[in-house]
Parts: structure tokens; C-alpha cells; sequence
């Protein structure tokens, strides 16, 4: 028997194909997880015991919007799910007065680490706790808000946690259809660039009076004169005179007419509907009114595009009106989508993906299972592409920004090939970073837990949560999302981002020249 402690041979690299090994982690051989140091008390004749209730080791499946909440894990003087629901276990006497505040001592452990404004759908939390007398679930759920919700309780084993067992994690990001046309709330760039010819676009005079509008949504401000007129960059002797310099500015597009946007690309000649009906009717603000194709609708707003018609005449009114684009989600942009989403399966190091981990660092390499967008879902009037990722694990902001990066493609802002790119060790690129608003935990996978005791313990899934996962999901997060995108936009106004003066990195590289450090103007990119 070779001995553990000596050092061997490593092995090669596993190829970009093939699952890397999972990491093998010890199981208990005890099927039992309670507490041995149970109490008992006798009364006042002393000929009655009554028993106290023992800890159980559990995992405990729940969802959450995560809509101002500063992310899952418990930040000190942030207001966090997991600090919520630590309060709710103690004051729902699964967590002892000496153990309050204090997780290590019942174990505590999760399965995913979602950031700020993520929600999550199939998110679990182990630990050992009281959840005896029966109604544990409903005294729980009498201690959180309503924006998170637990949904029951597995048994587990003593040596099980929610993060180690975890083998897979699928995540969700609903991007809006529109987000995906290239004409749709361009920047000013492109604008320019299209002036005189056969597609003329017009300025999206809405998403500068939204960003003028609402502080903080644009980014932070390039300038601040402090006791002048122009604070915040807003003229106060002209109302219009603040929107080009937030344009500019805020948004970070340029004025120049230097930078070409791919418009007259292939796949822009691809987009067209099959007749004059089977397409949405596209406007400016990216509300689309009709439902073709949609495999999923939430709910319906039929004022809801009308009032979106008049916007867009009304924005439009002064010069010439903006014309209606046929772009809706068929099979070529279907198929062009997905194509670009495979190029991150398989074994690749997202360095570049992250903020916080190097390209030296193994945490850097990841392993993507799927990544896909074969879904449409409308919500309150508005089309959503679902693109769903199944992944061993995440890094911070990473599945957030290989959809920035895919929609940047999507919209022509950049080629196929730069993925291939941000994808190498040695090459750094400053890759877009999609609104946190859009993306929520699916569920979480334990199939080697499950394998190893289906014969003593239940087994660990949402199966048996899936109608009550569902209406939440349709109740909390994706009316958020879609609420979000109607009131403040902050997808439309993201897309104005996309540029080349924000991310030069866009560009295309020459093979023979592929840059090794990021230029000084996406280090001051504005977001």
C-alpha cells in the first residue's frame, strides 16, 4: 500500500474535456447525528423525568431575493441572508443562548456564496440543531421575511457539510431579449458611426434622462465640482445640457467616430423574422410586446407595450423617428448564442473572469459543465433569455462577467475569438461584468452524497420542494428582475457600456500581439 505521506508523481493535467477528479472527502461511517449529551430534568416529587430534545444534524433547503441584501454570507455591520437566518434559528430555539453568534459551534455550513443583489432558488445550509418539537419549518419560517423562504429539512450524516458535499451548482441568469440586438440602446459610438446609412439609429434619450435620474446607476461619477453648478456633472442652468455630458461621461461612450462596432457582421444579416407577425416588435426601452416563441410567461401587461409605444414616440418625436427592429430570439441567434456560451465548458482558467484570484493561482481553474440558453421566459411583457450554467464552483463575479463578455459579443462589440483569449493564462483582458440583478442560485447537487448512503439517509434534492420553489421563484425573483428592468433599466443602461473606449480590450488582437496588461483606460473604465 503506497504511503500518503510520501511524495509522488504528479499526474498530468486533466484536459479542458474531461471532469477533473472531484475531491475526495471522508464520510462518517456514523448514521447517526445527534447529540449524546442530552439533559434531563425531574420535578419538585422527583419521580418525573421529562427528556430534552436532541440536535440533529440537518441540511436545510431554502430560497431568497436577494434585493437588498449585501450577498448570503454574514459581513459584520452588513445586512446578509445568513445573518438573518442565524437569527432566525436562535429565536426559533433551534440555537441555544450560548451558541448564539457563534456558528463553528453548531457546525454551520453552506452550499454557495451568492454576491450582493443575487437571489437564490435551491440554497442549503447545514448544522446541528433543535428541530424537534415538530412545526420547525413553519417557526422558522414565522422569524424571516418574506423574501426568504425554507422550504423542509433532510437528516444527514454527522460528518456531512452543505459546501464540501456539494458537487455541482447550477446558476440562472435571465438577460433581457433586447440586450441581445445589436441596435437595441446603442452607444454613442455607434450612433455616429451610423449616421447616413441604410440603419440610421437614434440617440436612446430615455436611458440618459434614467441615468440622470437615478443616482448611483450609472457608476460613479467621473468628476465632482464641489460648490459649483456642475456637481455631479449636471448643469443646473440647463436641464439638456447634462444628458450629452452624461452620455460621455457617466456612461463612459465616446464621441469620437474611430471605433468600428462589427454592425454589418454576418450574424446581424441572420436576424430576420419569418413573417411579418412571428417577430417581437422591439423599442427602444427593449419592452418587447409580443410572446412568440415563449415557452414560459409569467404574467402579461397589455399597457404595458402600448405605454412603451408612446415613450418612444415621444423621445423621438424631434427628429427622425426610431425605427422598429425585427431582432427576436429564433433559431440563428439561438444557435450563434449557445455557440458562443460552449466555449466556456470544459477545464480553462478564468482568471479573467474574477477580481481576486491570479492566473497563477489553481483556484483559477474552473470546471463548466453546460452552459446554455434554449429558454424563453416573459415576465410583466418582457422577454427573458434563461441561461442556465452547471458548474463544480463559481468565483466571485465570474458567471456575471462570462455573460457580460457573451452579450458584448452578441451585440458586435467584440469577436468570437476574444473568449478563446481571456480564456489563456497569460493574456489579461478586461472582460464586461453584467448586472448582479438577473442572476439567482438554482439548485445545488450532492450525487456522490447520495450514492454513498441511499440505503440509510433520504436523499438530498429539490424534488420534493419543486412547487413551492417554483411560485417563489415567480413571485419574488422574477418579478423583481423584470420590475427592475421596467422601472430603472439598469440592463439598458449597462448595454450603453459597450464600447470600446470603456473596454478597448473589445478590440480585436492581433494573434502575433495578444496584450499581457490591461491599458490604462479600462483601469478607469466607468461601469
Amino acid at each position: 500500500m503506497e504511503n500518503p505521506d510520501t511524495e509522488t508523481t504528479r499526474s498530468p493535467p486533466p484536459s479542458p474535456d474531461q471532469e477533473p477528479d472531484a475531491k475526495k472527502l471522508k464520510m462518517s461511517t456514523t448514521t447517526t447525528s445527534d447529540d449524546e449529551d442530552t439533559t434531563t430534568t425531574t420535578n419538585i416529587e422527583g419521580n418525573t423525568k421529562k427528556q430534552r430534545y436532541k440536535r440533529r444534524k440537518v441540511a436545510i433547503f431554502f430560497a431568497y431575493c436577494g434585493v437588498g441584501y449585501q450577498g448570503m454570507q454574514k459581513n459584520p455591520g452588513a445586512k446578509t441572508i445568513e445573518g438573518d437566518l442565524e437569527e432566525a434559528l436562535y429565536h426559533s430555539g433551534a440555537v441555544p443562548e450560548q451558541d448564539r453568534n457563534n456558528p463553528k459551534r453548531y457546525d454551520w455550513a453552506r452550499s454557495a456564496r451568492t454576491d450582493k443583489g443575487v437571489s437564490a432558488v435551491g440554497q442549503v445550509v447545514s448544522g446541528r440543531f433543535y428541530v424537534d418539537p415538530p412545526g420547525f419549518i413553519d417557526r422558522l419560517n414565522s422569524n424571516l421575511s418574506p423574501q426568504i423562504r425554507i422550504f423542509g429539512y433532510r437528516r444527514v450524516t454527522a460528518s456531512f457539510n452543505a459546501k464540501k458535499f456539494c458537487d455541482r451548482r447550477r446558476y440562472v441568469y435571465l438577460i433581457p431579449v433586447f440586450a441581445l440586438d445589436p441596435n437595441s440602446h446603442p452607444n454613442r459610438e455607434t450612433v455616429m458611426a451610423s449616421l447616413g446609412s441604410e440603419n440610421e439609429l437614434v440617440k436612446c434619450l430615455e436611458c440618459s434622462e434614467r441615468g440622470r435620474k437615478v443616482v448611483g446607476v450609472m457608476g460613479k461619477r467621473n468628476y465632482e465640482l464641489r460648490g459649483s453648478s456642475f456637481e455631479l456633472g449636471i448643469s443646473s442652468n440647463n436641464e439638456d445640457a447634462g444628458v450629452d455630458s452624461l452620455v460621455s461621461d457617466e456612461i463612459g461612450v465616446s464621441s469620437k467616430n474611430g471605433d468600428a462596432n462589427y454592425l454589418n457582421s454576418e450574424s446581424t444579416e441572420e436576424i430576420k423574422p419569418e413573417n411579418g407577425d412571428s417577430g417581437s416588435n422591439h423599442v427602444q426601452d427593449g419592452i418587447s410586446d409580443s410572446n412568440a416563441g415563449s415557452t414560459d410567461i409569467v404574467s402579461s401587461s397589455p399597457n404595458a407595450a402600448n405605454a412603451t409605444t408612446g415613450k418612444e414616440e415621444k423621445i423621438n418625436s424631434e427628429e427622425n423617428p426610431a425605427k422598429r427592429s425585427n431582432f427576436f430570439y429564433g433559431d440563428n441567434v439561438k444557435e450563434r448564442f449557445n455557440r458562443i456560451l460552449k466555449y466556456y465548458e470544459g477545464t480553462h482558467n478564468f482568471h479573467n473572469f474574477t477580481t481576486r484570484t491570479k492566473a497563477e493561482d489553481p483556484a483559477a481553474r474552473r470546471f463548466i459543465v453546460s452552459f446554455n440558453a434554449n429558454i424563453i421566459v416573459t415576465v410583466e411583457g418582457m422577454e427573458f433569455v434563461k441561461c442556465e450554467v452547471v458548474g463544480q464552483s463559481f468565483m466571485l463575479h465570474q458567471i456575471r462577467k462570462m455573460i457580460g463578455l457573451a452579450v458584448a459579443i452578441m451585440r458586435n462589440c467584440a469577436p468570437e475569438s476574444l473568449i478563446e483569449k481571456a480564456l489563456q493564462k497569460d493574456v489579461n483582458i478586461n472582460v464586461p461584468t453584467a448586472p448582479e440583478v438577473g442572476l439567482y442560485l438554482d439548485e445545488c447537487f450532492f450525487s456522490s452524497y447520495n450514492k454513498k448512503w441511499k440505503d440509510s439517509h433520504e436523499e438530498l434534492s429539490m424534488k420534493a420542494y419543486e412547487q413551492e420553489a417554483e411560485d417563489f421563484k415567480m413571485k419574488h425573483i422574477y418579478t423583481h428582475i423584470a420590475s427592475t428592468e421596467h422601472k430603472e433599466g439598469v440592463v439598458a443602461l449597462w448595454l450603453h457600456s459597450l464600447n470600446h473606449r470603456n473596454y478597448p480590450d473589445l478590440r480585436v488582437v492581433d494573434d502575433g500581439n495578444a496584450t499581457n496588461k490591461i491599458s490604462t483606460d479600462a483601469e478607469n473604465m466607468v461601469e
